[in-house]
């Protein structure tokens, strides 16, 4: 790269660390980590555990975006220095230094910006992701796998925690539905964004004539919702079975009857849960999921717009996805909304690559409102 192009760069970045410092309201940010040390260092903070856990979630919170705007201001200032120090010796090797630097505060001020536009709570919290086959039979069943392995591999890059509550097997291949509890910063935020359908063409590993198939399933994230948000539901509303667990979702627990299934007569919503070892384990994180899709509906009806969690509500099927992931006859993953493409589809399904789309998303999203 030359050194007119790099300092180019560097010229962006430090204006877009300059945009950050903005969103962020880091004097402000400042002054309320200090306003919360002080409740977290006063006699009796412990007293409501429930409200002293929110407080320091909170200031944890506060503390990493400052923290990380630190440091990224730490980069640029030391790309600056290292390009600053090879143009003076002609040294291409502190060129590419200062490149290197480059680009990972560009990456930094990704993440900044990412938590500049998440402004509801429910963002920084944990997500409940479900994905589902539609239409294609049973490649949708496999689709419904590949895409749950190629959340849980995002998850792993990001160093989010999952929790897989229910991934019963498909009738021969791939899996019925999965569900799993995803927890780390920003997770529901994050991962909302690839609640939607998304299309599968390839060569259909079941047709034995190798034709092209075309396969969907639809992905639902919701959130996990704190403690201190309560939705009210009547016992009597309910019906819990439970049943054997199976799947892979129930390896190792399936001599017992721990599986539960719980549906909200009202509502008709059933959620299951088979993944943990007891029957109360089970019944909690479906619980959990529950309210979830509760809140979402009852969201939904006080607004009377759209929902706001899950988004347009669509058929599985063609010409509703959001993202196409092409492997015939040419290699293409493809976001339908912000027109995002990439030709490395391994890395994406297998390797879970995939914030260029969701990051890109988010960028795209806010672009949207601001015009």
């Amino acid at each position: 790269m030359s050194e007119e192009a790099t300092t180019a760069d560097l010229g962006l970045l430090s204006a877009r660390l300059e945009e950050v410092e903005g969103y962020l309201h880091l004097d402000e940010t400042r002054e309320r980590i200090a306003r919360l040390e002080r409740e977290s260092a006063a006699p009796g903070f412990w007293d409501d555990a429930d409200g002293a856990r929110a407080v320091m979630e909170a200031l944890a919170r506060d503390r990493d975006d400052v923290a990380a705007f630190e440091a990224a201001r730490s980069l640029l200032e030391d790309a600056q220095a290292a390009l600053e120090l090879g143009d003076e010796m002609d040294d291409d090797g502190l060129r590419e230094e200062s490149q290197a630097l480059a680009e990972r505060l560009s990456s930094s001020l990704s993440e900044l910006e990412l938590s500049s536009w998440f402004t509801d709570d429910l963002d920084h919290g944990d997500a409940i992701v479900t994905v589902t086959p539609g239409q294609g039979g049973l490649e949708a069943q496999d689709w419904t796998e590949m895409l749950f392995r190629m959340y849980l591999r995002y998850c792993e890059r990001r160093g989010w925690k999952v929790d897989v509550n229910d991934a019963p097997a498909g009738d021969v291949i791939g899996l019925d539905r999965a569900t799993f509890t995803v927890s780390g910063k920003n997770a529901y935020g994050m991962l909302r964004a690839d609640q939607g359908v998304h299309r599968l063409v390839r060569i259909s590993p079941t047709d034995a004539k190798k034709r092209r198939q075309t396969t969907f399933a639809g992905v639902e994230v919701l959130p996990v919702l704190p403690d201190d948000i309560e939705v009210e539901i009547d016992p009597s509303d309910l019906r819990i079975d439970v049943y054997h667990a199976s799947g892979p979702g129930g390896q190792g627990v399936n001599t017992t009857d721990s599986a539960v299934r719980i549906t909200h007569l009202p509502s008709g919503i059933v959620v299951t849960c088979q993944n943990e070892r007891s029957q109360i384990q089970n019944k909690a994180s479906a619980m959990q999921i529950l309210k979830a899709r509760l809140y979402e509906q009852e969201k939904a009806r006080r607004e009377a717009e759209l929902d706001e969690l899950r988004g347009p509500k669509h058929e599985i099927s063609f010409g509703n996805q959001i993202r196409n992931y092409v492997l015939y006859p040419f290699q293409l993953v493809k976001d339908t909304r912000t027109g995002i493409e990439t030709g490395n589809v391994s890395a994406v399904l297998d390797d879970g690559d995939l914030d260029q789309f969701i990051v890109g998303y988010h960028r795209w999203a806010v672009s949207q409102q601001a015009e």
